[in-house]
């Protein structure tokens, strides 16, 4: 199916469920579905070159509206070009609204970080009340205090979508109010109804600006199925190209929130799954039909020393692996695996070498890539089910 700036194929079905393979063509080149699409934040992948990112296989990158605005601005990115041409990224790309913002610097800020998936607080992020978040949601959008200078920023749906319009990227997302997974259920349906409304202004700001882009609402609804299933009605029936599914999830119900929702949408426009990069919860949300994905997880959990394997996390301040002259993965076939030991990373973190970010970024992002790109063979070959079962009866969440 043509839409504004893509079309989408379906290539593949999975029996007896939503998932399938397809391709999403764009302006800048094909995105093979179901793919993991890189973030780079500010117009970079952190400690990777555009260059390091097509060797791995990587499709499309994702950039962030509200860090991109403030630095080093949407005007100064136009005038490169667009995204892509200011980082010399020669492929598909994607900004998200900023919404996420909302919560990120609002009500999880307040309570010192709420892990996106969990609603917990994590170890990074202790529990601790904060006064004056730097984020506030009113119905005509929301306030921001930069992060750079304290200056004030004022994000409303026109705003966002004018944002990434200069920015430029092949696929843009509806403004929308990522709710706080602790927030009840009145609150989350007063939010709901604001994201839609922000959703049809997001919608008649881009299509007066005429603009070639491909442009994706949001599904919102935090836990709570008839505000998912509501939220799907609502998007689905807009004059979207494809639609995003963002929120707060619970790591028991994922899949279940996710087919609730992919059962509403439209079968033939693309669906993204935001903020999710887990193996066991790309693997439940690719057969409940999401095609792309996007997530901070396998970049950041390098910067910190930890690596993905089919056996779970490897966390490399182990002293076990200081003499461990083996790969990280055997079978793996990243340029780290192939070239470096463990004790050699084991080593760069320990001296604090950015060598060992990058090193460990790369085989990261292989392994989802490599992930990923087995799961569209699997259901190309119609064994996915079969797939899935034997990568999660290895793989372990904990370390090894």
């Amino acid at each position: 199916m043509t839409m504004g700036g893509l079309s989408f194929d379906i290539k593949k079905k999975i029996p007896q469920s939503l998932g399938r393979a397809g391709v999403i063509k764009t302006a800048n080149g094909e995105i093979k579905t179901p793919a993991f699409i890189a973030v780079g934040t500010k117009a970079t992948v952190k400690a990777l070159t555009p260059s390091q990112l097509k060797d791995l296989g990587i499709q499309a990158v994702l950039g962030n509206t509200y860090h991109l605005h403030l630095q080093p601005g949407d005007d100064l990115v136009k005038q490169a070009g667009g995204l892509a041409s200011f980082m010399s990224w020669s492929g598909p790309t994607m900004t998200d609204s900023g919404g996420f913002q909302a919560f990120s610097l609002g009500a999880a800020y307040e309570v010192g970080g709420i892990s996106k998936i969990t609603g917990r607080q994590t170890e990074l992020e202790p529990s601790v009340v904060r006064k004056d978040p730097p984020a506030k949601v009113t119905e005509e959008g929301v306030s921001f205090r930069s992060y750079l200078d304290g200056s004030q920023k004022f994000f409303t749906p026109e705003k966002s979508i004018t944002i990434q319009h200069n920015l430029g990227a092949d696929i843009i997302f509806a403004f929308d109010e990522c709710t706080s997974p602790l927030a009840d259920f009145e609150y989350q349906q007063q939010a709901l109804e604001r994201t839609h409304r922000w959703a049809k202004r997001s919608l008649l700001t881009h299509q007066k600006a005429q603009s070639s882009q491909a442009l994706f609402g949001i599904v919102q609804g935090g836990r709570w199925r008839q505000l998912r299933e509501l939220s799907a009605q609502t998007i689905g029936a807009l004059d979207f190209d494809g639609f995003g599914i963002g929120g707060s999830f619970d790591k028991d119900d994922i899949n279940t929130a996710v087919a609730w929702v992919t059962a509403i949408l439209p079968e033939n426009k693309p669906r993204h799954l935001l903020g999710i990069g887990e193996p066991e919860d790309l693997w439940g949300a690719v057969e409940n039909g999401i095609d792309t994905f996007d997530c901070v997880i396998p970049t950041r959990m390098a910067r910190n020393g930890t690596l993905m394997t089919n056996r779970g996390r490897l966390n490399i301040d182990k002293a076990s692996y200081r003499n461990d002259l083996s790969p990280i993965d055997k079978t793996c076939d990243c340029y780290t695996c192939q070239h470096f030991s463990r004790a050699y990373l084991a080593h760069l973190f320990r001296a604090k070498e950015i060598l060992g970010a990058t090193l460990a970024s790369i085989h990261n992002l292989k392994f989802l890539i490599n992930l990923m790109a087995s799961m569209r063979q699997s259901i190309l070959d119609d064994s996915f089910v079969e797939a899935k079962e034997t990568f999660l009866n290895t793989y372990n969440r904990g370390h090894v």
